[in-house]
This record gives structure tokens, sequence and C-alpha cells, in this order.
């Protein structure tokens, strides 16, 4: 088949180069704009810009892809179908029209569930114990279209968001192959969803990661595995920025309020929450490097009775 792909972040890379393996026509790949990053401000491409360039495929970025001119230039280049991942901007009407198979879209949830714009982060943050990828037909509206194929993956006791991603990327860098020729022959019979079993995966931003210490520590060893590799789960240590990437629960009323340190060991310290204790085994404190609590004890102090915020 001939391929317009859409898709911005890492997420979207290895469909696309699965969809090259498969020996489809990826006639152009379109994708957000470059963006300054770090100290130095230098320009980045996106990874999917990177991928494209590598394979000689033409690449577009619109600021706005609804824009007339920017239709205007997508309609030169010939697609039976439109395969988006993660692009980061919504599609007009006229845009899922545009070619003869329409746009399909690869999410990484079990549609309807996690529509939006994390359902990674979002299972693991809401104790989920299985999720998938759906490629589903693109419709006016935010996830709504109907379903072509589906595909579990389970979520591990300790999975974070960064592993529960790279699981999910493959997996639908398999499917997207594996629907495209039943999608050309006609072979796959497209199934509605279901609005009331629907939830919203909202943005993640960075204050979302502030740790509220009087939360269960079992809802907050989830939080800080699913903003695990960002924007990360955080409190604050003698007024700097505490980042948290490895607990534990330990189960049991503390005598301490939440937010205090409850007890030191040699390679961990725990902190009492509403219900339970958080047992830190992997931090970063503000403009240093990660580390293991053992290391960290080496040259900061943690004392029983001390508060974080």
């Amino acid at each position: 088949m001939k391929i317009v792909y859409m898709g911005t972040p890492d997420f979207a890379v290895a469909p696309l180069e699965a969809i090259i393996k498969a020996g489809h026509e990826v006639t152009a790949v379109v994708t957000q704009p470059d963006k300054q990053k770090g100290r130095g401000k230098e320009m980045q491409m996106t990874p999917v810009k990177e991928c494209a360039l590598k394979n000689g495929i033409p690449v577009l970025q619109p600021v706005k892809i609804k824009e007339p001119e920017a239709i205007e230039e997508l309609k030169k280049y010939p697609a039976d179908i439109f395969v988006i991942a993660a692009f980061g901007q919504l599609l007009s009407e006229e845009i899922l029209h545009m070619p003869r198979f329409g746009c399909i879209n690869i999410h990484a949830s079990l549609l309807p569930a996690y529509r939006g714009a994390a359902p990674i982060q979002w299972v693991i943050i809401n104790g989920e114990k299985k999720t998938g990828v759906t490629i589903m037909q693109m419709a006016k509206g935010l996830d709504t279209g109907d379903m072509l194929l589906k595909k579990e993956v389970l979520i591990d006791e300790k999975e974070t968001g960064e592993s529960l991603h790279d699981k999910l990327m493959a997996a639908g860098a398999g499917l997207i192959v594996e629907a495209l020729p039943k999608i050309e022959k006609g072979e796959i019979v497209p199934e509605k969803q279901d609005d009331a079993l629907s939830c919203y995966a909202s943005r993640l931003t960075k204050s979302m990661g502030l740790i509220d210490w009087t939360q269960d520590a079992v809802s907050i060893e989830r939080l800080v595995r699913g903003l695990n590799s960002w924007p990360s789960a955080y409190t604050i240590y003698k007024g700097k920025t505490l980042k948290i990437w490895e607990a534990d629960v330990i189960a049991g009323k503390s005598s301490y309020k939440p937010g205090t340190v409850a007890e030191v060991g040699k390679d961990y310290f725990d902190v009492a929450a509403g219900e339970g204790r958080l047992r830190i085994k992997t931090l970063q404190l503000e403009g240093k490097k990660k580390v293991s609590v053992r290391d960290f004890l080496l040259g900061y102090e943690v004392v029983c009775g001390m508060e974080l915020s």
C-alpha cells in the first residue's frame, strides 16, 4: 500500500520501521516542527523525522496540519491510507477522508478505555493489570472511531511508564503490519466503541508528580512507576526537589504523620504515608545524578522524624 505516515515521538518510530520493512511504500512522513532543546537551544529533529530521513522519505512539518497550505501540500503525496501514531495534532475531517481507506490510528490502550494523550502512564497510576494497543479508524472526536484490531499486553508488578512504553511500541509495530493487508482486502469488520466504557487519560504535567503523602503508599508507589521517566514523582528535601525513581510499599500503620521519615536503613529509608510507608530505594536530588539510597546517605543526612514536603 502507499502510505502517508504521521507521528512524532519515539513511540511512532518502531511502527514506521515495521511498515517500511513490510514492503509498503511510505510516500511522505508528517511530523511536528523541530524544537529547540537544551541550554544551547539547538534545534532538534523529532525521532520520526530522523527515521524518515534515514530511509529517504520526504518529511512535512506543518505548524498546523489543518491550515489550507498544509492540506494542499499533503495532497501532493499519493496514499491509499494515512497511518497515525502519536502525531500530536488533531486532523480535520477533510484530511480524515482524503485517502481511500481513510486514516487509522495506533492507540496505546484497549479502547474505549483510556482515550487521550497519556494512556500508558495512567494505566499504571490507576493500578490496571493489563492494557494493549488498538488500531482504530479515525473519526471526528478524540479516539472515538471504530476499532479494527487489538492486542493485549500484561502490566508487570513493577512496570514503569518507560518499560510499558517500549512494550506497547513493539506491540503497535506488529499490529499495524498485521492490520494493513487486512484493511486492503476488506477482511476486518469494524467494531463500534461503547462510550459508556470509556475513560480519559489526560495529558501529563510536571505538577502532577508532586507526591501527596496523605495518600496511601500503594497509590504513591504506582505514581512513582507511572511517571518514570517523565515527568517523575518527587518530593521536597531541604528546599530542593527530590525525585523518587524506585520504591516499595511497606504495609502497616505508622506513628509518624504522612511525609515524615519513619525508618532509615543502610540502603533505604521509609516515609510515612496516609496508609503504610513508602520505602525509597533510588532517588535523584535536584542538580545531581540518579543514585541508590545507599550512596545518597553517604553525603546527605536523613533521620527519623525529618519531614519531606
